[in-house]
């Protein structure tokens, strides 16, 4: 198939920050990990969504946070935002869609205060440990699985039941992935996606509303072969390789161990950016709601994997559930030094 000219600006987008960016950009960390330090309560359905609703100013702080931290792509607070899990909480269709675009405007807000505070700051870094360099920063927003707005872990297995078509999951993202779209912000990151049912939907989504925008997609894996669902992980990325709007593909939420053979699995059937954020290694209870103690490795470890990654072709790279800006500190430490 032909290259169209909508396929070279999706792709020279990229291209251009990745080479203003030295060649290799770096991710925000958790953000619900973050929310919870501050003091956010996120026991419940809309999880770190909720913050939207009682305690913006918290969001603000952890993107600050990140980009304070080195960070060059924050991504948005909207990962279990949705229209109807808003609405499932009494809110208005306009009041819902007002609050996927307030998640883009509090990461655009906390660029503009971080480009003032670059103005303003000398040396690049402080003594603290904060990092003021101007930069091109892009703000991602969030686009999280149909499991996610479940609430129940199924984004964690992919198994939405035979009555979740591809044409229900269309319908369920439309409206928010548009509004999303429109807010303002750089990109559609398609986080945490488990099956290819809703890889491919994304993929028509896109295509179908002639959306400009564009996005990257994030698969999670537990067994670094297959995405959650058991879907072959190859097939998964090559929906992405045929989409115009991706402009990177890759995994996020998976342990460490399992990213550099699945960057090789990317490799083979995919010539887009590859885009690398994994959690800590942890384990998580679902049952419980909580985090296994000691089950993950350390800043240093995820470290000393993030060379190897981007040695093997890892273009973009930060952390998903329990990193911190420590973690993107480092990451961006050792970076500078290649």
């Amino acid at each position: 198939m032909a290259e169209t000219t909508s396929d070279k600006l999706s792709s020279a987008f990229m291209a251009e920050f990745l080479r203003n960016a030295g060649g290799t950009a770096i991710i925000d960390g958790g953000l619900a990990t973050e929310l919870e330090r501050q003091g956010a309560d996120l026991n419940d359905p809309l999880w770190s969504a909720t913050c939207l609703l009682t305690s913006p100013h918290l969001i603000h702080k952890v993107h600050m946070d990140y980009l304070e931290a080195g960070a060059d792509i924050i991504i948005t607070a909207s990962y279990q935002a949705t229209i109807q899990g808003f609405e499932s909480k009494g809110l208005s269709r306009d009041e819902s869609e007002s609050l996927l675009r307030k998640s883009v405007e509090i990461a655009c807000s906390a660029r503009d205060n971080y480009y003032d505070s670059c103005n303003t700051s000398i040396p690049d870094e402080t003594p603290d440990g904060k990092i003021f360099k101007k930069r091109q920063i892009l703000v991602a927003a969030s686009v999280g699985s149909y499991g996610a707005y479940l609430a129940d872990g199924s984004e964690y297995s992919g198994n939405y039941g035979d009555s979740i078509t591809l044409e229900a999951l269309k319908e369920f993202h439309r409206r928010r992935v548009k509004v999303l779209a429109e807010s303002g912000a750089d990109l559609i990151a398609f986080e945490t996606i488990p099956n290819k049912l809703e890889a491919k939907a994304y993929a028509e989504l896109l295509e179908e509303e002639n959306m400009s925008i564009p996005a990257w997609f994030a698969f999670n894996s537990k067994d670094g072969i297959h995405v959650v669902s058991g879907d072959s992980y190859s097939e998964c990325v090559s929906i992405a390789e045929s989409c115009r709007n991706i402009v990177a593909v890759g995994i996020n939420c998976t342990p460490p161990r399992f990213i550099h053979g699945l960057i090789s699995s990317i490799k083979k059937v995919s010539t887009k950016p590859i885009v690398i954020y994994p959690n800590s290694g942890e384990s998580y209870d679902a049952d419980l709601k909580e985090w296994v103690q000691n089950t993950g490795v350390s800043d240093d470890d995820f470290v000393s994997y993030v060379n190897k990654w981007c040695e093997i072709g890892a273009s973009l790279v930060g952390g998903c559930c329990r990193t911190t800006p420590d973690t993107i500190r480092a990451i961006y430490r050792t970076l500078s030094k290649r």
